[in-house]
């Protein structure tokens, strides 16, 4: 059986039977307003609207749409939204299991039923950075002709997963993560519609915290989770979800955590106070939590990013650019998957040597600026470049550094009043003590009397 002949059955059998389906298909939006989130994308005039014909202008835009955005968020959504607005067939392939000859089925249906019927077809093809460059090429031919609608999905950065040719033809969409009020919006349309669960248990304000910590933004499991729990507890007699069926049908404990609490701060503090102390074991603990509860990955990565500077600095100057890493590639990635990375970077963090130096150096010289401890820059080390500097005697008696064989200048460099402070003070730990020996050798070249 051809791609196109089985999605078609597929859609036909979900029309006459919707409560054999999952909640999550059955709650499929059917029209842009249903969608919750991705605002952004369904202004009035925007490429989307006016690709499924709304707006004075009518059905208009490319033959190839990328909607890229983490898991859960509506690629499937607004794919299957734009072909029943356009009363167009619509194909669903997966770059995982279809390969150039499924490809292939699918545009010589979409030619058939275009040239024998008039019929235009929407061909969603999820997960597209998963082909090969010359399997996406074999797309180029349908798009280029535009026998068929191309939407596909990616969850990875476009601009590194897919050939060029392609991306230059198509309409980029970018998705973002849903909001727990998105989330919440869909779970309570899913209670009373019609074609959901027709109000046939209540959910308590409890259970549905955790179950939109659960969720993590992905409205796909909210829903399969909900139908889940909803399930167990109609079979045990119960009109409402309780928090101990959630917890036994998705098997996940609640976490006592307040995202917007005090909780929120205690453990993060915890997460932090547990990698400056080198618990990497505790420091796993907190950040194991912080994920189950729901915590953004990019408050997490931010904190992670603070503490390579505040408590290991030059005892180990890779510890920043780890964290920096992870960050960036949580920001690409989402959950699930960037609890990995956090956990790289926790590991990494708590277990390397610690130093405070480059935190309590920069704290003193602020707190000298702001008690007013600045004082003109000296004349030589002040801008000459410009016409008339050298008048006011601007650059004289500059020694320029390189020009010496030790590469180092003993001129004063900082303001009369201090110019014999130090703030720097580094420890002997990890990588630090090499940075320890050059500024003691420095600043003895310099001429500096200890203060």
């Amino acid at each position: 059986m051809e791609p196109d002949l089985f999605t078609a059955a597929a859609e036909e059998r979900q029309e006459k039977e919707p409560s054999s389906s999952p909640l999550a298909v059955r709650m499929r939006p059917r029209t842009l307003d249903e969608v919750v989130g991705q605002r952004h994308l369904l202004k009035p005039g925007s490429p989307l609207r006016r690709l499924v014909g709304e707006g004075a202008s009518g059905p208009a835009g490319p033959s190839s749409v990328i909607l890229w955005g983490p898991p859960g968020t509506g690629k499937t959504t607004l794919a299957y939204v734009v072909s029943k607005a356009t009363n167009a067939r619509f194909v669903e392939l997966s770059a995982i299991t279809a390969g150039v000859k499924e490809v292939r089925a699918v545009i010589d249906g979409a030619r058939r039923a275009s040239g024998g019927f008039g019929k235009e077809t929407v061909l969603f093809l999820d997960e597209i950075h998963r082909f090969s460059k010359a399997q996406q090429d074999s797309l180029l031919p349908a798009v280029e002709n535009r026998w068929v609608t191309l939407i596909a999905a990616t969850t990875e950065n476009p601009y590194f997963s897919v050939i060029s040719p392609l991306l230059s033809r198509s309409l980029l969409l970018t998705l973002e993560p849903l909001t727990d009020d998105d989330i919440k919006d869909l779970v309570q349309r899913a209670l009373t519609d019609e074609r959901g669960l027709k109000g046939a248990v209540a959910l308590p304000e409890e259970t549905e915290s955790h179950l939109l910590r659960i969720a993590g933004g992905d409205a796909r499991r909210a829903l399969t989770a909900l139908e889940a729990a909803a399930g167990a507890a109609l079979d045990k007699g119960e009109t409402e979800i309780g928090l101990t069926t959630l917890e036994e049908t998705v098997d996940r404990a609640a976490v006592k955590y307040d995202r917007d609490g005090d909780q929120h701060y205690d453990v993060a503090s915890a997460l932090i106070k547990s990698i400056r102390g080198s618990d990497v074991d505790a420091a796993l603990h907190y950040l194991a939590r912080m994920i189950e509860a729901g915590e953004d990955p990019r408050f997490i990565a931010r904190r992670l990013m603070i503490s390579a500077s505040e408590d290991i600095g030059l005892a180990d100057p890779t510890a920043l650019q780890t964290a920096v890493a992870a960050a960036q590639a949580v920001a690409m990635i989402g959950f699930p998957e960037a609890a990995l990375t956090l956990s790289h970077a926790t590991i990494a963090l708590a277990l390397a040597p610690k130093s405070n130096a480059a935190t309590t150096a920069i704290g003193a010289a602020l707190e000298d600026v702001r008690k007013g401890l600045a004082g003109p820059v000296p004349a030589h080390l002040r801008d000459s470049h410009y016409k008339g500097a050298t008048k006011l005697g601007h650059g004289q008696g500059y020694v320029y550094p390189h020009d010496l064989p030790e590469g180092i200048a003993a001129q004063q460099y900082a303001p009369d009043a201090l110019k014999d402070r130090e703030y720097y003070e580094p420890t002997r730990h990890g990588a630090e003590a090499r940075y320890a020996d050059a500024v003691e050798w420095t600043r003895k070249n310099l001429g500096r009397k200890r203060s």
